[in-house]
Parts: C-alpha cells; structure tokens; sequence
C-alpha cells in the first residue's frame, strides 16, 4: 500500500503577490497556488498590456488556462491568440512564450511540469510578429 499523501492547498495560505520580475516584459504580478509538489507547479500570473515572458521551455510541458482578457502564445512557428476559456498546452522542451495582448489584460492559470529553463527576452519586433501573424483557434 502507497503511503503517498494528498495535498490541499488553502486559499487562506497563500503566499502573497510578488512582482514577476528578471523573466518578463512589462509588469505582471504572480500568485502561488500550490508550490513545487512532485515537480508541478501552480500559480495564477496577471498580464499587464503588452506584458510577456522570456522565452523559455519547460522539461515536463506547460499548461496554461486562460481565465480573463486577452493575450498571446507564441514558438518559433508564429503566435495564437488566446481569450478567456481556451487551454494551452506547451509540450516539453518547446521553446515559447506568452503574454497580454498590446490593449488588453490577460490572466492565466499556468500549470508548469518539472523545470523550466528561461531564455532571452521577446523583442518588441518578436512579440508584434507574433501578435500580428496569429491565429485564432
């Protein structure tokens, strides 16, 4: 018999905001949901206009559930964009980023597998090609 235990996290334990600062673009705020348990991890981030990742890849994948506002998610192969509702799913080692769209906020739920190794920031050229070369799913 397993002796692996289940994990709750409270709402009312909750670490407080923290700017995300060093791996982004612009002005975004985090909030932990659940801290690194069996190599996930859960966290809220709230996307000011034009805010955005690094590029980066994550070794077990990311999912990302986006829950208010617009943004974008972008690879090598262009951008999507993505509004309240839609699910993103990032395989592992894939290298991307994503962000709010130019005039609109955007929050998510990001669900990040294992490690992730961040890379260079997203240019503005880089991020207006991807906003401006999307999809709509």
């Amino acid at each position: 018999m397993s002796h692996t235990r289940i994990v709750v996290s409270s709402s009312q334990s909750t670490t407080p905001s923290e700017r995300a600062t060093g791996t982004f673009t612009g002005e975004a705020w985090r909030d932990g949901i659940l801290g690194r348990q069996d190599g996930m991890s859960v966290a809220d981030v709230h996307f000011s206009p034009c805010a955005r990742t690094n590029w980066h890849t994550h070794e077990g994948g990311q999912l990302l559930f986006i829950r208010s506002g617009e943004g974008y998610v972008g690879d090598q192969h262009g951008g999507s964009r993505v509004v309240a509702g839609d699910v993103v799913w990032t395989p592992p080692g894939v290298r991307h980023w994503h962000g709010a769209a130019a005039d609109r906020c955007m929050l998510h739920t990001a669900v990040s597998l294992l490690g992730v190794e961040w890379s260079d920031p997203v240019s503005d050229a880089e991020y207006t090609q991807g906003i401006e070369g999307s999809t709509t799913p």
